[in-house]
């Protein structure tokens, strides 16, 4: 039976700054670092056969701090980074409520139906990733399969693994280095675990 572990990357400055990064190649803090070694902890005592991530630094030196622990390779796939936030990307949550409002309005209240400046859609990004994941999937049958990714971009993939619409993205969130774990049964995909964090409860 084919199981996926899907998960967030670590804590990055611009998220302790509500900034809005996108395709933006941000790194980690340090935070973030300490973050990504308690969740190599807690996959090591899973048996993880492969491990991909966005070619994103922030979710590929994550994906590459569980590697480091579990002695796996980290292969990049350019289609699960982070959806591109074009003119908002750098600027806070306050800054794009106050220049960009009406764009913001329609984020906030139809995600599905925004349109950002120079950005992507969220289609467009459901589209790309949903392609890359059941690509990785197909070609490791049987497997457990670990996966770094980013809040938008995975949110996307469990609503389009499970078939619900765009429109409820935000019923659902991803906390930094949180756990999702989907497993592929004969019968379809089911979630065994959403937005797990139980490996931070330690960190001060």
């Amino acid at each position: 039976m084919t199981k996926l572990f899907l998960i967030r990357h670590g804590e990055t400055t611009w998220n302790v700054e509500s900034k809005a990064q996108g395709a933006k190649n941000i790194e980690l803090s340090e935070v973030g670092r300490q973050q990504a070694a308690y969740l190599a902890e807690r996959i090591s005592k899973y048996k993880i056969d492969y491990i991909f991530s966005s070619d994103l630094d922030r979710a590929y030196e994550t994906a590459s701090i569980i590697g480091g622990k579990i002695n796996k390779e980290v292969s990049q796939i350019g289609d699960l980074r982070e959806m591109s936030f074009g003119k908002w990307e750098g600027l806070t949550q306050k800054q794009i409520k106050e220049v960009y409002k009406e764009h913001f309005i329609v984020w906030r209240n139809n995600p599905h139906k925004a349109d950002i400046p120079d950005g992507e859609r969220l289609i467009d990004v459901q589209n790309r990733a949903l392609r890359a994941v059941n690509d990785v999937v197909d070609k490791h049958k049987g497997k457990n399969i670990l996966i770094v990714s980013h809040g938008v971009t995975i949110k996307t993939i469990i609503l389009g693994i499970m078939g619900i619409g765009l429109s409820d993205f935000y019923k659902i969130t991803q906390n930094n280095t949180c756990i999702n774990v989907i497993e592929y049964r004969d019968y379809g995909p089911v979630i065994l675990r959403l937005n797990d964090t139980a490996h931070l409860e330690n960190i001060k």
